[in-house]
């Protein structure tokens, strides 16, 4: 398997995931909290990567998409420490921008906003989280990027 194979595995692997938490999102009707989005971008970063990676067949660029994997990993498994009370949430809450809206616009508008924790699980499956899920295939991808990088 030559580099650039390798490196779209890897891209394919991060598209994947994307396609699941959109899916999981806007099919299955799950909502994601503030962490479920930040575990999002490294992912999306990643397929760039790997897209860039076989046009141009260069190899430091599986050592970028292997810190992008490791870095979405690193926040999954934050957000299940989260989940398992382990380790403090964000306080912080995600919003639309207010513009020019009036005081009781802006008062339905947060009345009527779903209220998405993170420190609940949504959906498990085998006893594990989509977060902790999200964790474990990051660093496999890890895993395939590093691959890529050492025999490229």
């Amino acid at each position: 398997m030559t580099f650039k194979m390798r490196s779209a595995l890897a891209g394919a692997g991060s598209a994947a995931l994307l396609l699941g938490a959109w899916g999981s999102q806007y099919i299955g009707g799950l909502a994601p909290c503030h962490l479920c989005l930040v575990q999002r971008w490294p992912h999306a970063i990643a397929v760039l990567i790997a897209l860039a990676a076989v046009a141009t067949g260069q190899r430091f660029l599986a050592l970028l998409g292997a810190l992008a994997a490791l870095a979405t990993a690193i926040v999954g498994i934050y957000h299940t420490g989260v989940e398992r009370d382990i380790f403090e949430g964000p306080t912080t809450c995600t919003s639309g921008s207010a513009g020019a809206l009036t005081p009781d616009q802006m008062f339905d508008q947060i009345m009527n906003a779903p209220l998405i924790r993170c420190d609940e699980v949504a959906f498990e499956f085998l006893s594990l989280s989509m977060a902790s899920w999200n964790a474990l295939l990051s660093l496999c991808l890890v895993g395939v990027w590093l691959w890529a990088w050492r025999r490229g």
